[in-house]
């Protein structure tokens, strides 16, 4: 039997990054509203788990931005907390290990002679015949590094991540995702074309809670709450009903239980499938459609405890080798060494798949067996090291930029536009693969946009071709300064008296 909640207030679908900026831009304001989760610990896609003293992201979640409002609000949320860590990737590829981003001076050394002149001619030929738009990830590749390149470094990777050949994932992940000026700099001097040295722009250090991401939403959660927007966990929402355009309530299921919460406005951040399928009456059915054909990858990740510290240097590693299922790999400890009981290590073996695939109903002690020896295979690790592990399923975790996307996007981005109570934000919420930052962005534009009545372009985040997570400026302010103090209220007076750091929460038993 379905209660009705008479309560209203502003909604905040989601307790991952985005909705819990929402949520504490609401308590900020002294306005009404609450932050409902379905899981039953708060972060979503950037939380961290904790099996048996070992922590772990699902993924590395590194905190950089070029918003300073973003990262002046980090900095007042976690304070001596927020470590500054120093950055280090490599490839895998063909045996060999290559310096991530390129390098000039490692990839002649690496591929040898013979192939990197034929790497050269590619890149030169690319050069020369570029012309029109290209339309998929491959020909946004090619087009710019060469074939030659793409095969060594972009093919084999982006296949693992998607499931499908990059001739049908659309070119806004490319120009998205791959920073164009630092690999350029790269391939072009690598051919002789510019100076040989390290590009002044790449990140050499970024920053990262002590405890993991997680210690990161459980701060925004407790702050949020604080100020008297609760955040309610266990509460999977299960549709909303609609008239005249307005949101009229939200209902959730709690412990197998239904009940209904009238609300004034709703901030989103649903993928947007579902939030277009919960709405009661329906969409339309061309809408319907739209959302049904939007895709997403899932993921699995392992975590493997070992008996010994820094198996390897780096902070992660792409695992770019097509005999090795793995796509990447990421080292905790050299992201915070209280991730990890002293003397231990921990590695979070990442299996992109969708949800029903053999990785994906793969036991955990299946799972920790590939891990593994796969990591062994290529000499990762000494798998006599090897203690403990775990598996954590991930729905969801990247919106699919194929060949359907776009349209199937703008077709439910114009409906629901249609209703002057809702915004959305977020990874999910938008179907766009933003980083932390761009996903608190969104949020906030999107609270203003409902607290204030602002328009504010939450689509726009992250699509401008200035705004590099290496540059020497904010290309995108939105219409608004990128100030604290103009942003939000300043964060020099956030109470500092911050709640007690929660420990993550266990998600799993060890295998």
């Amino acid at each position: 039997m379905r209660q009705q909640e008479r309560e209203s207030g502003i909604a905040v679908l989601g307790g991952g990054p985005a909705g819990l900026t929402a949520g504490l831009i609401l308590g900020l304001r002294g306005a009404e509203g609450a932050v409902f989760e379905a899981e039953d610990s708060v972060g979503g896609l950037a939380k961290t788990v904790e099996v048996d003293g070992y922590r772990f992201d699902l993924g590395g979640h590194r905190f950089f931005t070029k918003l300073q409002p973003v990262a002046d609000l980090w900095e007042a949320v976690l304070g001596d907390q927020f470590l500054v860590r120093p950055r280090l990737s490599r490839i895998f590829f063909d045996g060999r290990y290559f310096a991530y981003p390129l390098q000039a001076r490692d990839v002649p050394s690496r591929l040898g002679f013979f192939e990197s002149v034929l790497c050269v001619a590619s890149y030169a030929a690319a050069s020369l015949r570029r012309d029109g738009t290209p339309e998929t990830f491959e020909e946004w590749v090619c087009s710019r590094f060469g074939r030659r390149l793409y095969n060594a470094f972009f093919r084999s990777y982006t296949e693992k991540i998607w499931g499908v050949p990059g001739s049908e994932i659309r070119s806004e992940w490319a120009a998205q995702r791959i920073k164009d000026f630092s690999l350029r700099r790269a391939v072009t001097a690598m051919v002789g074309l510019g100076g040989a040295g390290r590009p002044t722009t790449l990140i050499e250090e970024f920053s990262y809670p002590r405890l993991g991401p997680g210690q990161m939403w459980d701060a925004f959660s407790g702050l949020a709450q604080a100020h008297g927007v609760p955040v309610e966990l266990g509460h999977r929402c299960t549709g909303l009903t609609h008239r005249d355009g307005r949101i009229e309530s939200v209902r959730f299921e709690v412990d197998g239980n239904e009940f209904e919460r009238d609300v004034d406005g709703v901030v989103s951040t649903l993928p947007l499938n579902d939030l277009v399928l919960g709405l009661e009456p329906q969409a339309p059915a061309p809408v319907r459609a739209a959302a049904r054909r939007l895709r997403y990858r899932d993921l699995c990740l392992v975590a493997l405890m070992l008996d010994q510290p820094d198996p390897f240097p780096d902070n992660w590693i792409y695992l770019h080798d097509p005999s090795t299922r793995a796509g990447r790999v990421q080292n905790f400890g050299a992201w915070s060494e209280d991730m990890v009981p002293p003397g231990t290590g921990c590695l979070g073996v990442e299996y992109f798949c969708f949800e029903g695939d053999d990785i994906w109903e793969m036991s955990d002690e299946e799972c920790v067996e590939l891990a593994t020896a796969e990591l062994a295979r290529i000499g990762l690790i000494d798998p006599s090291r090897v203690t403990g592990g775990a598996k954590v399923r991930i729905r969801k975790a990247y919106p699919m930029y194929d060949s359907a996307y776009v349209e199937a996007v703008e077709e439910i981005r114009t409906y629901l536009a249609g209703f002057s109570n809702l915004q959305l934000c977020g990874r999910n919420g938008l179907h766009r693969y933003n980083n932390q930052d761009h996903s608190m962005w969104t949020a906030a534009l999107a609270t203003m946009n409902l607290l204030d009545g602002t328009e504010h372009d939450v689509w726009s985040v992250n699509t401008e071709d200035e705004y590099h997570e290496t540059g020497e400026r904010v290309a995108v302010e939105f219409g608004i300064a990128a100030s604290s103090e103009e942003f939000l209220p300043k964060v020099a007076q956030l109470p500092l008296a911050r709640p007690e750091q929660r420990t993550p929460t266990t998600l799993v038993e060890s295998a």
